[in-house]
C-alpha cells in the first residue's frame, strides 16, 4: 500500500458513502472487516482467500454461537469488501454454504393489544410509538422526523432518506393530528 492510498477500511467506509448505504449498514460492514482481519492476526484481506473466510464464518456459528442472520451478514459484508473495495473476483463465497435460517411466522400484534399497549404509555414515547403503528415509520426514521416533513392539510408524512436511501409518502392518522401539533406547539416555546 502506497503512503499516500487511504487504510482499507476508510476505503471500505468511501465505497458504502459514495454508494449511498445507511450508517448502520456502514458501521456493521466495517465492523465485520475489522473482525475479519484481527481474526486472522491483522493480515491483509489480499493475501486471504476462500479458507480464510471459511474458517471465520465457521469460527462464528461454532465459537461465536451467532446466529444465521448475523453470520449471513458478516459474509455478505466480506463479498462487499473483496468485491467492491478490493475489486477481486470471490464468485465462490457466494456459494459457500450457510446456517440455516429458523422458519418463523412475523409475530404481528392485534389492534387490541396495539391499544393496550399504547394506553399505558403517556407523552413524548405514546406519540412517537403511535407515529410508528399508525404511519408505519421505522424507529430511526421517526427518530429523524422534522416539522417540515409533516403535512397537517394533505395529512401525510414525507420520509426523507430510509431504508435504501429513498424517499417515500405515508399517511398521517386523524387521531394524531392534534397531539402532534400540540407536542410541536410545546416545542416551538421550548425552543
Amino acid at each position: 500500500m502506497s503512503p499516500s492510498q487511504p487504510k482499507l477500511l476508510d476505503q471500505l467506509r468511501a465505497v458504502i458513502r459514495t454508494m449511498h448505504y445507511s450508517i448502520r449498514t456502514e458501521q456493521a460492514y466495517v465492523d465485520w472487516a475489522r473482525r475479519f482481519i484481527l481474526f486472522h492476526h491483522k493480515r491483509h484481506p489480499q493475501e486471504m482467500g476462500k479458507e480464510e473466510i471459511e474458517s471465520f464464518l465457521t469460527h462464528l456459528a461454532v465459537e461465536g454461537r451467532v446466529s444465521a442472520s448475523t453470520q449471513s451478514q458478516a459474509k455478505t459484508a466480506l463479498l462487499f469488501l473483496y468485491q467492491r473495495v478490493l475489486k477481486m473476483d470471490v464468485d465462490w463465497l457466494k456459494d459457500l454454504i450457510a446456517a440455516k435460517q429458523p422458519q418463523r411466522m412475523p409475530s404481528v400484534l392485534t389492534v387490541d393489544e396495539v391499544r393496550s399497549l399504547l394506553s399505558r404509555m403517556e407523552g413524548v414515547p405514546w406519540l412517537v410509538a403511535s407515529i410508528l403503528y399508525g404511519s408505519g415509520l421505522r424507529v430511526l426514521e421517526a427518530c429523524r422526523l422534522r416539522v417540515l416533513d409533516v403535512d397537517f392539510g394533505a395529512r401525510q408524512i414525507m420520509v426523507r432518506n430510509g431504508k435504501g436511501a429513498k424517499d417515500r409518502v405515508t399517511m398521517l392518522p386523524d387521531m394524531l393530528t392534534d397531539p402532534l401539533k400540540s407536542h410541536l406547539e410545546l416545542v416551538k416555546l421550548q425552543h
